[in-house]
């Protein structure tokens, strides 16, 4: 049973992604591909996802994932890439990103009265190699 589940499921994402490889630019397929990845790859670590691509109501910033880890409002930044041509996916998060992040906690925390001590910042980095290599950074 749990075989053919996880067979319905990679056969979902597979023509999911096929069909927006045929109408979205690769960057963007291959950006949603591997928020898609990082979702499950999350699950399976044990984290509750309440929310993707969470934005803000000013458009000032956005989470790829909201979720928690136990006790533990997670605020999760997914790179995907390719290839490690040009380094790891998780160096292209710079000071800005970050600060995006922040303002993103903070509305959310403040909006389901999680208190700040309660928040953490995650970075999952993916390369979309066969088979593709995930990699998850706690605290950053």
């Amino acid at each position: 049973m749990l075989f053919r589940r996880l067979l319905f499921r990679r056969s979902l994402d597979w023509l999911r992604d096929r069909k927006r490889n045929r109408k979205w630019n690769p960057s963007l397929a291959a950006g949603r591909r591997g928020e898609d990845l990082a979702h499950r790859y999350l699950q399976r670590q044990g984290y509750i996802v309440v929310a993707r691509n969470y934005r803000l109501g000013s458009g000032e910033g956005e989470a790829d994932i909201v979720a928690w880890e136990g006790e533990t409002l997670a605020i999760v930044e997914v790179k995907s890439r390719t290839t490690g041509d040009y380094g790891p996916p998780e160096r292209a998060i710079g000071p800005e990103k970050l600060a995006h992040m922040r303002r993103v906690a903070r509305e959310f925390a403040a909006r389901n009265g999680t208190s700040w001590e309660q928040v953490r910042f995650d970075i999952v980095a993916v390369l979309l190699t066969a088979p593709p290599q995930i990699s998850l950074y706690r605290g950053v």
